[in-house]
């Protein structure tokens, strides 16, 4: 059974960092993809970035050059770590790994959760 566990957001001023942990059980790197969602008001689950199994990563526009993702196998952890924060990057960030993908993205229909962490960035 997956397992994943959030952990690392909290409030933040426009342009400051923010890292997001994700401990990861009952899957591992190799098994599929693992990626980070972000949902806001109205606006549902979408996804933020998708580290594929060989490694390929894909990004959505609006957060290239400020957000990276990375894994520490050994730890079975991955990480987002999210530089020079906008108000518009507020919201619930969730861990997802699966099996499958859609337009680079893991597919959110066929994925496991975590409990989501909530990143708020304002003035």
């Amino acid at each position: 059974q997956v397992h994943l566990e959030e952990s690392g957001g909290g409030s933040v001023q426009p342009g400051g960092s923010l890292r997001l942990s994700c401990a990861v059980s009952g899957f591992t790197a190799s098994d599929g993809c693992m990626g980070w969602f972000r949902q806001t008001p109205g606006k549902g689950r979408e996804p933020i970035v998708t580290i594929a199994k060989d490694g390929d990563t894909t990004y959505v526009d609006s957060v290239k050059g400020r957000f990276t993702i990375s894994q520490d196998n050994a730890k079975k952890t991955v990480y987002l770590q999210m530089n020079g924060l906008k108000p518009e990057d507020t919201g619930m960030y969730y861990c997802a790994a699966g099996f499958g993908r859609i337009s680079g993205y893991c597919d959110a229909a066929t994925s496991s959760w975590g409990q989501g962490t909530q990143v708020t960035v304002s003035s």
